[in-house]
């Protein structure tokens, strides 16, 4: 280095060679796109991500809310805000989910339309009430709109995007009728009207790609369009002006013709009247005599039956009780006396036809003995099978039973409770006739030995199963009034339909049972009030249920090995595992073979853990817990996507 020199660091001493000047140059053209996209689309991006958080914020701020959303303006709206999910990219907001956290008011406008780029708005279990917002039912990247279970009213806009797959506007109170823009939904695949105040005709929807239409109690009126007339009669009951398969025919009006003046105005015509007169009232009066003569003749045969049934009774009461060929009926008959034989009562409704001696007659087999009595399957000779309950221990008279049974027999018309068909009473004996469920009971199907051909139940069986018996047991609550309880809800007493539904059975029998305040069997599904006072409601009813729930999701029964007659209070023991923050030890090992339903089973614990409050205030009504259930299984429709959606970029979101 030559003394004088001055090397400076930030100035290149050497030339650069060709190639590396070429290479340079390449990177600078491939560079520049890059740059554009960081300092031009981006911010436009982070605009529409603001923009989007602006009018969830507006939104927040507009329509009051029961539970905290825990939307704070300082985090990320992609990652943190509850139901809130954006897409991949976090750019925009495309599912917006907010079931059941108790917004309440009309929905403000100017707020979520503003949502240009969301796919799913989810609404539903609300206290929402006014007009659906114009720029919400118009927004362009709408697909699934599920608003049901609020209180909204006016008319259906007209403005719903033609691209909607769901519309759920269910149980709420819209007015006016179907736009006729509705003809125009091609990809309309799930559209639920049903429970609210719409009328006029029903417009010729596109069901070529409709699976779901529910447009049940409302007043429409008119024929039914004939592309609907595939849907079941279900999804247009309750629609008195409606007809047309698969509903009533459509029945057309003719006049009847005027009466005009003929030959019977003839003088001549007048004598032959008369003489019809007097044959008529001849043949009146012949006929009164035999009727007579007939009620005579009856009521003289019954004097005589009696007398001879009264010394044969006698006979029977010193003979022999039978021979083997009739089991059956010492089984569940031991106490029918010979008078009240064929006294079998019968419901409205109910298809059977035979009486007591035939069911006495069929061959019987034990069921189980529960804690009001001994259940048995009885096959009568024209194949038909029954489930016949003979009762112990009732305290109550003749008159008491029968009222009672009356209320049982007309609260049991659901679809969620096995209905009481007939009952027997005499002095020693008392005899219940149920139908037969052939699906066995939700005990077994959770607790049987799975080498004897038990199959685990899958997670959407036990939810479809658990609504099924909320919606009974509320039916239950509903129809027979505040003080009419089921009064003993257990998993034996949780029937399976064909159609795996939960149906719930032996209800309404407490009132009338010599039982002890604990009896065993149910000792784990009892509320503390029931233990301690013996007091029955439907608070405790609810408190059951929630054994039952918890029993469904930890596979735990409450009352373990019958021989050593253990008693787990599941609550307790629950409620010891959460408190330890193990909540996954809590399920069943059954379920953990299924994914994404973790969430689910959170929720339905809560439930459950609500219903199991030691206080009866504290827990909910079984119409509420209807709800909350009926929330989680929307999971499935909303949240557990078809296959292309499964498919899509979008699928890895929360359930709402």
């Amino acid at each position: 280095m030559k003394a004088g020199k001055v090397y400076s660091p930030f100035k290149c001493q050497f030339p650069i060679p060709y190639s590396k000047q070429l290479s340079m140059k390449l990177y600078s053209t491939s560079v520049t796109p890059f740059l554009f996209i960081i300092f031009i689309l981006f911010p436009l991006a982070i605009a529409d991500l603001s923009s989007d958080k602006q009018a969830l914020l507006d939104f927040a701020n507009a329509i009051p809310h029961r539970r905290n959303l825990m939307w704070n303006p300082a985090t990320s709206i992609c990652t943190s805000w509850v139901g809130i999910t954006c897409n991949q990219n976090r750019t925009r907001v495309i599912y917006v989910r907010l079931p059941g956290v108790g917004l309440w008011g009309s929905i403000p406008a100017n707020t979520l339309g503003k949502l240009d780029a969301v796919k799913i708005i989810s609404l539903r279990s609300n206290l929402l009430s006014g007009n659906l917002p114009a720029d919400i039912a118009s927004l362009p990247s709408l697909r699934y709109l599920y608003l049901q279970n609020n209180n909204l009213s006016g008319d259906i806009p007209a403005s719903l995007s033609p691209k909607l797959n769901v519309l759920d506007l269910s149980y709420n109170s819209f007015t006016g009728g179907i736009p006729e823009i509705f003809q125009n939904f091609t990809e309309l695949t799930s559209l639920n009207l049903q429970k609210n105040s719409l009328s006029g005709e029903i417009p010729n929807l596109d069901v070529s790609k409709l699976g779901l239409l529910n447009l049940s109690y409302n007043h429409f009126n008119g024929s039914i369009p004939a592309a609907l007339q595939i849907f079941p009669k279900s999804s247009f009951e309750g629609n008195s002006l409606l007809c047309g398969p698969p509903l009533k025919p459509c029945s057309t009006v003719t006049s009847t013709p005027a009466l005009t003046p003929n030959a019977s105005t003839a003088p001549g015509t007048k004598s032959s009247k008369n003489n019809l007169s007097k044959v008529a009232i001849i043949a009146i009066a012949v006929g009164g005599a035999v009727v007579l003569f007939f009620i005579a003749l009856v009521i003289v045969l019954c004097c005589v039956k009696k007398k001879d049934e009264g010394g044969s009774r006698e006979i029977k009461g010193k003979g022999p009780s039978g021979g083997r060929g009739e089991k059956p009926k010492e089984e569940f008959g031991s106490g029918v006396q010979e008078p009240d034989k064929n006294k079998l009562v019968f419901f409205e409704g109910s298809s059977y036809n035979f009486d007591l001696e035939d069911l006495l007659r069929a061959s019987a087999e034990v069921l189980g003995k529960g804690s009001y009595g001994t259940a048995y399957k009885a096959i009568l000779e024209e194949s038909v099978t029954v489930v016949v309950k003979r009762l112990k221990e009732v305290v109550v008279g003749k008159r008491d039973f029968e009222q009672q049974m009356e209320i049982i027999g007309r609260v049991g018309q659901h679809l969620n409770v096995v209905p009481l068909r007939a009952y027997y009473y005499s002095k020693d004996e008392k005899l219940l006739v149920y139908d037969y469920v052939q699906g066995g009971n939700l005990s077994t199907l959770l607790h049987g030995n799975r080498s004897g051909g038990r199959t685990p139940l899958n997670w959407d069986t036990r939810l479809k199963i658990s609504l099924g018996t909320a919606r009974g047991i509320a039916h239950i609550h509903s129809a027979g009034g505040p003080k009419f309880t089921h009064g003993n809800i257990k998993s034996s007493n949780v029937l399976l339909n064909q159609e795996n539904d939960g149906c719930i059975s032996d209800f309404g029998l407490t009132p009338l049972m010599n039982v002890p305040a604990t009896p065993f069997r149910a000792a784990g599904y009892r509320a503390p009030e029931v233990i301690e006072m013996r007091k029955h409601t439907h608070k405790s009813d609810v408190y059951s249920f929630g054994v039952l729930l918890l029993e469904m999701l930890t596979g735990k029964s409450p009352i373990q090995s019958p021989g050593h007659d253990d008693i787990v209070d599941l609550p307790r023991w629950v409620q010891s595992v959460v408190r330890e923050e193990w909540t996954a030890e809590v399920f069943d090992v059954e379920l953990m073979r299924y994914q994404n339903i973790e969430e689910e089973m959170v929720q339905m614990l809560q439930i459950a853990m609500a219903c199991v409050a030691k206080m009866p205030d504290m827990r909910p009504s079984m119409d509420d817990v209807v709800k909350m259930i009926d929330d989680i299984r929307q999971f499935d429709l909303e949240n557990r996507p078809s296959n292309e959606e499964t498919k899509s970029k979008d699928s890895n979101v929360l359930t709402p």
